[in-house]
C-alpha cells in the first residue's frame, strides 16, 4: 500500500443525523409541494438521491449532497426516502437548498411492525423482509423521476440496483454509490453470487472471481451458510447484484491511495469506472447538554492519553449472552480501562432495556469502583470518542463507518466482526496491519475466551512491538484520508470531479 497525507481538517462540512422533528416534516411538505413548479420552468441538472433504509448509509449520502452543492452551486439535488426517515434527519446548509421527497412505505404490509422504516427497527432475522419489502417502492420511485423535466443524474444505494432500469427507461445516467469499502462490497457480491462455500469440501476455499482471495466458513455470516442458490436471501441478492451491472458509474465511500486493489475488484465486478469519494463520514455529534453525553466525556478527560479501550458493535447487532460475559471477564483480566456501549444480547429487543444478569456479578461495580470501566447503555457520541485523545484503541464489529471513523483518527482497532461484509472489512484492515481481530461472529459456534480478549487488548493498547507498529500504522492512514480530500487536488476531489464530467454536470 501507498500512503501519503495531512492532517484531516476538522472544519469540513459534514452531517448528522438527529432525532424526529416536526420541523423537517414541515420543510419535506415545502419541497414538495414547490418541486412540481419549480421543475416546470427549469432545465438544469438535477441529481436524485436515494440511499438505502438502514442507518449507516443516509449520513454518506446526505454529506454526498452536500459536497455536489459545494462543488456545482445551484444544482438541484433531491434526496429520495420514506416520510419517516426524511423526518429524522439533519440537512446540510446549502443553496439551494437540499429538496425531500418521501415515497409511500407500509412496512405492515409486508408482514413488518409498523414504523419499522430501518433495519435499526427490526431484528436480524427480520432483515430479508425489510429487503424484500424495499423493492416495493419502485413504483412511486418511477412516478417521481418521471415528473422530473430537467437533465437527471440518480445516484442510488447497491440494495436499489432496479434503479438502473428506471434510469434507462428515462434516459438518465445512473451510479450506484457503496457506502461500504471496495474490497468488502466485492467480496460480498461474489459470494452471493457463487456461494463458492456450498462448493467446497474443507473450511477454507478461494472466490472463484478473485482466486487470490481465501475465505474461511467462519467468516461467512449466518445467513450466507444457510443459503442454497433458491432460498429468500441468495434471490434478493441475484436480483440485484445484474441490476447492478446497468449503472453507469460506481461511487465507493473509499480512498484511492488504501483500496486500489478492492477497486480494481469492483471494476471487474461491475464492468464500469468506480469512483472513489471517501472517506465520507458523519459529523461528530456536538456537544450537548446531555447528562449522559457529558459524563462520558468527563471520565475521558480523567484518562492518560491512548488509556482507554472503546467497545461497540453497532446499532444493528450484538454479541449473545455466552460472549457478553467472556468479554466482560477479560476486560476485568486486562487491568486496562474501557468504555463498553451495550446493548442486549443477540435475540433480545434493544427496547428493552439492559438487564444486570447479561453480565458477571458484581461487574459494574468493580469495574466503576477502580474507575476502569464505564457501561454506557444504548447509544454513545462515537465520533466524539474516537477524537478524544484517551482513546487508544477500538473494539468493533468492523462496519465500515466505524472503521473510517477510528483509522481517520489514527485509532487501531480490535475486530470481532458479526455480519454482512463486516468479516471482509476486517481482513483488510488487518492486511492493513491496524486490527487485530478477536472472534469471529455470534452464533453458539462462535467462542471467544477471556484469555484470548486480555491477550488482544494489552498487545494492541500495551507496549509491544506490534502495538507501536499499529498504532503507527494507524496515523500513517489517518494522514492518507485527509489528503484525499485536502485541496482541489486530493484523490477523492479529483474522483468525484472526473464522475462529475462524465455527467456532464
Amino acid at each position: 500500500m501507498c500512503f501519503s497525507g495531512s492532517e484531516l481538517p476538522q472544519g469540513a462540512s459534514r452531517v448528522t443525523l438527529l432525532h424526529r422533528t416536526s420541523h423537517t416534516r414541515q420543510r419535506s411538505d415545502h419541497y414538495q409541494s414547490t418541486m412540481a413548479a419549480e421543475e416546470a420552468g427549469s432545465r438544469d441538472p438535477h441529481v436524485v438521491l436515494f440511499p438505502f433504509l438502514a442507518r449507516g448509509h443516509i449520513p454518506a449520502f446526505l454529506r454526498l449532497a452536500g459536497l455536489l452543492h459545494e462543488l456545482r452551486p445551484g444544482i438541484a439535488v433531491t434526496l429520495v426516502s420514506t416520510a419517516r426517515i426524511l423526518d429524522s434527519i439533519s440537512l446540510p446548509p446549502t443553496n439551494p437548498p437540499i429538496r425531500l421527497h418521501a415515497l409511500p412505505f407500509a412496512p405492515a404490509d409486508h408482514g413488518l411492525p409498523p414504523g419499522a422504516d430501518s433495519l435499526a427497527d427490526l431484528h436480524v432475522h427480520q432483515f430479508i423482509t425489510f429487503f424484500q419489502a424495499s423493492e416495493s417502492l419502485r413504483p412511486a420511485f418511477e412516478a417521481f423521476v418521471s415528473g422530473i423535466r430537467s437533465p437527471v443524474c440518480i445516484v442510488a444505494d447497491a440494495f436499489f440496483g432496479w434503479t438502473a432500469d428506471v434510469a434507462r427507461a428515462h434516459r438518465a445516467f445512473h451510479a450506484v454509490f457503496l457506502t461500504g469499502g471496495a474490497f468488502g462490497f466485492a467480496v460480498f457480491f461474489s459470494v452471493w453470487e457463487h456461494l463458492p462455500h456450498r462448493l467446497a469440501a474443507g473450511d477454507e476455499f478461494p472466490l472463484s472471481d478473485f482466486p487470490t482471495v481465501v475465505l474461511h466458513r467462519t467468516q461467512i455470516p449466518r445467513y450466507m451458510l444457510a443459503a442454497t442458490g433458491s432460498d429468500p436471501w441468495s434471490a434478493f441478492f441475484r436480483r440485484v447484484i445484474p441490476l447492478c451491472r446497468k449503472t453507469d458509474a460506481v461511487l465507493v465511500n473509499t480512498v484511492q491511495e488504501l483500496e486500489s486493489s478492492g477497486l480494481d475488484m469492483l471494476r471487474r465486478t461491475f464492468g464500469v469506472q468506480p469512483w472513489p469519494i471517501g472517506p465520507i463520514l458523519a459529523a461528530p455529534t456536538t456537544p450537548s447538554d446531555s447528562h449522559d453525553d457529558a459524563g462520558i466525556i468527563r471520565w475521558l478527560d480523567a484518562h492518560p492519553p491512548r488509556s482507554v479501550l472503546y467497545i461497540s458493535f453497532g446499532s444493528q447487532n450484538s454479541i449473545n449472552a455466552d460472549q457478553m460475559t467472556e468479554l466482560a471477564l477479560g476486560l476485568e483480566a486486562s487491568g486496562r480501562p474501557f468504555l463498553w456501549v451495550l446493548r442486549p444480547p443477540l435475540g433480545l429487543d434493544a427496547k428493552d432495556g439492559f438487564r444486570p444478569e447479561w453480565l458477571p456479578a458484581g461487574f459494574e461495580e468493580r469495574t466503576a469502583g477502580a474507575k476502569r470501566g464505564l457501561l454506557v447503555r444504548g447509544w454513545a457520541p462515537q465520533m466524539r470518542i474516537l477524537a478524544h485523545p484517551s482513546t487508544g484503541a477500538f473494539m468493533s464489529h468492523c462496519g465500515w463507518n466505524s472503521i473510517l471513523e477510528s483509522l481517520c483518527h489514527g485509532v487501531p482497532v480490535i475486530g470481532w466482526p458479526l455480519g454482512a461484509e463486516q468479516f471482509f472489512n476486517a481482513m483488510l484492515v488487518v492486511e492493513w496491519g491496524v486490527c487485530v481481530e478477536v472472534a469471529r461472529g455470534n452464533m453458539e459456534s462462535s467462542v471467544v475466551a477471556m484469555g484470548a480478549v486480555a491477550d488482544a487488548v494489552g498487545t494492541v493498547m500495551g507496549e509491544t512491538e506490534k502495538g507501536g507498529e499499529m498504532r503507527r500504522k494507524a496515523e500513517v492512514i489517518a494522514r492518507a484520508m485527509a489528503a484525499a480530500w485536502e485541496g482541489p487536488r486530493g484523490s477523492s476531489a479529483v474522483s468525484l470531479e472526473g464522475f462529475l464530467g462524465c455527467v456532464e454536470i
